[in-house]
């Protein structure tokens, strides 16, 4: 494959996973919004105002993907980008007590065949939201010439 030719088809890798990325927090954000109960069973105790929290993380959700999505300013994206990047680190933390909440049911909840992906999907997101605004090309970079 050619040099053009690789980078003709990362860009629309990059554009899927641009997409993919945007729909993911899109429908997150609206579920934060329209059904928050869900998110406020795994909150942790320590959160502050969690009806609070949960409506605005919805509302950064989908604020964050629109501007990672636009196409009119690549400092804007890179901000949306950064934004969602922490966010879905900071919510790491309520994956965690999800799942220490849920294994603790008498029936096991949803096991760890659901919690152990759920969980490490988080960085693979982190890294697309990342990749995706632009901001790392980490797999796909130029490799060096030695």
């Amino acid at each position: 494959m050619h040099r053009s030719e690789a980078g003709h088809s990362r860009r629309w890798v990059r554009l899927a996973i641009l997409w993919l990325v945007c729909v993911l927090y899109l429908v997150a954000g609206r579920a934060h919004i329209v059904n928050p109960e869900p998110f406020l069973t795994i909150t942790p105790n320590w959160v502050a105002v969690p009806d609070g929290v949960i409506f605005w993380t919805g509302i950064a959700e989908i604020l964050g993907a629109i501007a990672l999505l636009q196409p009119f300013s690549l400092r804007l994206r890179k901000a949306a980008a950064i934004g969602l990047a922490l966010y879905a680190l900071c919510v790491w933390p309520a994956n965690f007590n999800h799942m220490l909440i849920d294994m603790a049911r008498d029936d096991g909840g949803w096991g760890l065949a659901y919690h152990v992906p759920r969980l490490m999907a988080q960085p693979v997101l982190i890294w697309a939201t990342l990749w995706a605004g632009e901001l790392i090309r980490w797999p796909f970079g130029r490799k060096s010439r030695h």
